[in-house]
This record gives structure tokens, C-alpha cells and sequence, in this order.
């Protein structure tokens, strides 16, 4: 078992693996000198403020040699001087003073000195890229690079610039290269013989503090602690045996939400909205794996932490979705441009607070056999790996990686039914035919109705959650596409487009669930939970999720359009791609609800 890693505000674990070599920007700076352990961890202030990484200092022999711009260069008639052998600590001139003057080995470079060793870098790598092959790009701008092109949403943006320029593509943000694959071939060369160099992820913000600074399964750089992470999730948290053993959970929150629908709509068609419907279904199937809570819809527990557990979502699936321009223009970074890493911070401490809260709920009462409870157990035996800051860790992918991505393809699907009646109605007659009007689809019950799976494959192609996959960052030079990708690039693969390609689909905009009909798609045409070592690790349970709640509207109402117009499939600004507006939609009980719903909730 590797080294716990550190908590936010220590220095994040690199591990390298052999012929893995983990990027220069990404090695942690070492101080043999005067270096303790902490073995307590970090206050909460430092948790919530990393310390800056170290600047590089001058040599003791190198002082005289480094000369502060604004001085003249030291004149040659030395001659008084000349025969004078001062003492190391004494060999100075009126240029040299500290602390006033001239920054030692001891002192930070002051911020113009930093801003020129960031521009000779910038002109420094220019020029060895220059010589490289590099995939082809439109005409950039200085400093800011291809930024002022950018236009949301990107993953559209993105397409078009395929279409001109092919599929591997690159531009610069700032000064970050940024490589973009838009073929099933890049994308195979990416995460087969690339994988592992392909296996790290960018140090964005906010990773830095929703993250835990780099330290989860989603945002950790690859090597030791990674996988160790990742086989937590595996086999502790997402495990075929634990999701079996949570079922009652799913079962019972999809017949809440039938419930709920039923009372608005058991005589006639009613209005209902189903965004924020659907948003609750999967936070309260979440938080009740995990903490044995639900915080939405009624009956809750505790009313005031649950609109506090609202709230504070709210505002971390608005950042997490935020583009950020200063991660790539330092300058903005300095100035902290429209307070993104104060907000970041804030919410930070708040998060890390709720989650800290409900560990110690649990440390009190182990009675609920929930997700923190079996982690706990796991902290008894091996407490120096299983600490507070790696399952709070461990909660926070959980919540923001497995509720909304699941709520938002719920949502989708329901839009593109209901936009073509046909295949609803097909999909119910499935449904009626396998599982009956007297009882309700259980999960087993998906493995049997293709067409229904087909038609969540559908909505995965048309409508994925990460249309731009999650960002991956090379850890050495290496060739995609025959084109040289340097060390420390960004590269991005861009899902939506091959999942829209006119060469690889027919009608390819067109929603015909049929096309999935025959099996699974071979190659990398379908990707919407990656591919490669870093794949999403919660396929099980979103399949689950989406394939029962899915299944479970379209068996017991009916739906149709508001109007007559169709519902408007614009998305919206988000990383998980969401709807533009909200679903609303018309929705009546059928005969069997009455019967099976409220039998179910007396029986469940």
C-alpha cells in the first residue's frame, strides 16, 4: 500500500510508474534540507489555501553574476578591490543589499522578475515547437493564443474546426498547447498504445480545491495512489456485490418519484417539470448510499441541512461547469479574475464541513450500513491510508461525478421520446410485453427489453453527459494521428463529434434507437463513459439508475408535448451538457398505476 496522500494544502503525491514519466509540472519540489513530516495534517486554513509552489533562487556563486535590471552592470575598475578577498557572507556590493534591494537565495522573485521568466519560458518553448510536427491550427494570437476564438459550447465550436482542419486538430490557450482528437482512430491511438502516457489529468483550480488538491480518483496524476484509489472504487464502493446490496434504495426512491407524478396526474393530463424531479431521484439515491440521507422531495429528516446540502450544490455544479480563462493566462491568475478561487475557496470550506459532519454522524452511530460506515470500518484497520481527508474525498466523486450526469440523460431521453411518439410507444408495448401491467420493471427486468437499452444508447449518442470526455494531459512526447503531441499537453477528445459523424452513422442527427438494435457498437464510435485506464469507474450504477427510472415513466404514463411544438433540444452552458430550459411536459397515470403504485409503497 503507497504513502496516505496529503490533505489540501500539502503537496499532492506524483508517483511515476516505470517508462511512465510523470510531467516536470507535476513533481512535487523537494527541500532535503530542514523537511519534517506532518504527520497530524493541515489546519483547515491550509486545507482550504495550498501554499504557492516555491520559485526558483539564485546560487550562492551565481549572485554577482545575476544582475537586477534596473542597475548598471558592475563597472571594470575593480582595481581597489581587486586584491580584497571579502568573506562569502561579506562579498557583496551596494546592489546586492538584503532585504531591501536585492532578493537572495532566500527571498521570492518579485513579480516583474516573474512575469520576464514566464515570457523567455513562453518564447523558449515557441521555438521548440516550432520544430516539431505539430497538428495543424488556425492562426493564433500572441499571449492569448486561440482563447478570443473560443465560442460555447465548445464541444460545437470544436466540430467546425474539425471540419476544416481534420481530425486532430490543435490550439493554444495562452500558452498550453491543446491537442483535439475527433476520430475513432485518434481516439483508439489515445487510450491503447498512448494509455498510459495519456493516464494524467491538468492541475485546474478546480481540482486544486473541489478535488482536495489533486488528490481524488478523478483529478489524482496517475501512478500508486491512483490506483489504489481506483481500486477503492472497484471493489468498496461500486462493486457488482454493493450496488446489489443498495437495490431496495433505487427501488424505493423510483416509486417515490412514480408517486409524486400520480397524485398531480391519476384523473387527466397534467403539467409537470421534470428537470428538477428527476435531479432529486438521483442526489437522494446517492446521498442515501452513501449517508443514508435523502435532502429532496418530502419526508426529510432534516429540513434546514437539506437546504444547505441544496444550496451548496447548486453552486459547485456552477463552478465545476465554469470556464475559467485565468487558468491559462497567469496574469488573470494573479489578479484572481472575477474571484473564481475565492469563490472556490469558500466553497471548499463549506463542502468540506457537510461532509467532515456526516463522517462524525457515522463515527457515532454505525448503525445504517451505509457507504461512510463501511469505509470507517475500513479506516480501523488500516487508519494511516482510510483518513478523514481520503473518504471525504471519496464522497465528493461520488456526489458530483454520479448524480447529476445520471439526472441530465434522464432528462434528455424523456425529450427525444416525446419529440417521437413512435418510439415511445414502441418502447411501452416492449415493456407490456415482458413485464406485464401488473407489477412494476425491476432492474433484472432490463436485460430483456432491448429496445429499451437501445434507446438509452441513443440518447448517449446524441446527448452525452461529457461531450468533450474528461481533459487528459501527456506525461511524455508521443505521435497521434502522425502528428508529434509534447510532453505536457492538453489533450481533449471530443465524443459529441464522433458520435455525430456522417461517416461513421447513417443519418446521424436523427434520433432512430433501431440503430442500436442489433448489439453492442464495435470500435471507438460510442464513448459516453470513456475509454482507457481512466474510464468512468460508476458505469454499473448509472446504467442501473437510468435503465429502471427510465423504464419505470414509460410504463406507468403516458406523455405528450405541452404543445404541439416540439421540445427544444438547445443545450445549455454546463459540463455535463444539460437542457437549455427545463422539461416540461404533459403526463397522465395509466389504469395500472393505482393498483401497482400504492401496493408498492405499502409493500416495498
Amino acid at each position: 500500500m503507497p504513502p496516505p496522500p496529503p490533505e489540501p494544502g500539502e503537496q499532492a503525491p506524483v508517483v511515476a510508474p516505470k517508462n511512465d514519466p510523470t510531467p516536470h509540472n507535476m513533481q512535487p519540489h523537494q527541500n532535503s534540507h530542514h523537511q519534517k513530516r506532518n504527520t497530524e495534517g493541515p489546519s483547515p486554513a491550509q486545507r482550504s489555501e495550498p501554499s504557492p509552489t516555491p520559485q526558483p533562487t539564485l546560487a550562492p556563486n551565481q549572485i554577482h553574476q545575476h544582475h537586477h535590471p534596473s542597475t548598471p552592470p558592475p563597472t571594470k575598475n575593480l582595481r581597489r578591490t581587486h586584491h580584497h578577498q571579502h568573506p562569502p557572507n561579506q562579498a557583496r556590493t551596494k546592489h546586492h543589499q538584503t532585504p531591501k534591494q536585492r532578493p537572495t537565495a532566500s527571498t521570492t522573485p518579485t513579480t516583474p522578475q516573474r512575469h520576464r521568466h514566464e515570457a523567455t519560458q513562453w518564447k523558449q518553448e515557441q521555438t521548440e515547437l516550432s520544430r516539431r510536427n505539430l497538428p495543424p491550427s488556425p492562426p493564433s494570437l500572441p499571449i492569448v493564443g486561440h482563447l478570443h476564438l473560443l465560442k460555447q459550447p465548445l464541444h460545437r465550436y470544436f466540430y467546425k474546426l474539425y471540419q476544416a482542419l481534420g481530425p486532430v486538430f490543435s490550439l493554444r490557450f495562452g500558452s498550453q498547447l491543446v491537442v483535439v482528437i475527433s476520430s475513432p482512430s485518434g481516439t483508439e491511438e489515445c487510450f491503447t498504445k498512448n494509455d498510459i502516457v495519456l493516464a494524467n489529468r491538468p492541475r485546474f483550480t478546480i481540482g486544486k480545491y473541489l478535488g482536495y488538491n489533486y488528490t481524488t480518483v478523478v483529478n489524482s496524476p496517475y501512478g500508486d495512489h491512483w490506483r489504489n484509489l481506483r481500486r477503492i472504487m472497484s471493489l468498496e464502493i461500486l462493486s457488482t456485490n454493493r450496488l446489489n446490496a443498495f437495490l431496495s434504495i433505487r427501488r424505493d426512491e423510483v416509486r417515490q418519484l412514480l408517486y409524486r407524478l400520480y397524485q398531480k396526474s391519476s384523473t387527466d393530463f397534467a403539467k409537470v417539470e421534470l428537470k428538477s424531479k428527476l435531479s432529486g431521484l438521483t442526489f437522494n439515491i446517492t446521498m442515501r448510499m452513501i449517508a443514508g440521507k435523502r435532502y429532496y422531495g418530502d419526508d426529510l429528516e432534516n429540513s434546514a441541512e437539506a437546504e444547505e446540502f441544496r444550496e451548496l450544490m447548486t453552486e459547485v455544479f456552477l463552478y465545476a461547469g465554469a470556464s475559467n480563462p485565468a487558468e491559462f493566462l497567469p496574469v488573470l491568475r494573479w489578479i484572481d479574475y472575477k474571484g473564481f478561487e475565492k469563490n472556490l475557496i469558500k466553497i471548499h470550506k463549506r463542502m468540506d464541513a457537510l461532509l467532515q459532519g456526516l463522517i462524525e454522524e457515522h463515527r457515532r452511530d454505525r448503525s445504517k450500513k451505509t457507504l461512510i460506515d463501511h469505509l470507517l470500518s475500513l479506516q480501523e484497520s488500516q487508519p494511516d491510508y482510510y483518513r478523514d481527508a481520503i473518504i471525504r474525498g471519496l464522497i465528493s466523486v461520488m456526489i458530483l461525478a454520479g448524480t447529476d450526469t445520471s439526472a441530465v440523460t434522464l432528462e434528455w431521453a424523456m425529450s427525444l421520446l416525446v419529440n417521437h411518439p413512435q418510439a415511445l410507444k414502441k418502447a411501452r408495448t416492449e415493456l407490456d410485453s415482458h413485464v406485464g401491467q401488473d407489477r412494476l420493471i425491476e432492474e433484472q427486468d432490463i436485460s430483456k427489453l432491448p429496445y429499451l437499452q437501445a434507446i438509452i444508447s441513443e440518447t448517449f449518442r446524441l446527448c452525452p453527459t461529457a461531450p468533450m470526455l474528461i481533459p487528459h494531459m501527456s506525461s511524455d512526447d508521443c505521435i497521434i494521428g502522425g502528428f508529434d503531441v509534447p510532453r505536457d499537453t492538453i489533450l481533449l477528445v471530443n465524443a459529441w463529434a464522433i458520435h455525430r459523424d456522417p461517416k461513421l452513422w447513417d443519418d446521424p442527427i436523427i434520433f432512430k434507437p433501431e440503430r442500436f438494435e442489433g448489439g453492442e457498437v464495435e470500435g471507438y464510435k460510442l464513448m459516453p463513459f470513456g475509454f482507457g485506464r481512466r474510464a468512468c469507474p460508476g458505469v454499473g450504477l448509472a446504467q442501473r439508475v437510468v435503465g429502471l427510472a427510465l423504464g419505470s415513466l414509460i410504463q406507468c404514463f403516458e406523455w405528450e408535448r405541452v404543445s404541439e411544438d416540439l421540445v427544444d433540444l438547445t443545450e445549455g452552458k454546463g459540463a455535463t451538457m444539460p437542457k437549455a430550459e427545463p422539461l416540461e411536459v404533459m403526463c397522465k397515470a395509466r389504469d395500472m398505476m393505482k393498483k401497482i403504485v400504492l401496493h408498492g409503497r405499502n409493500h416495498a
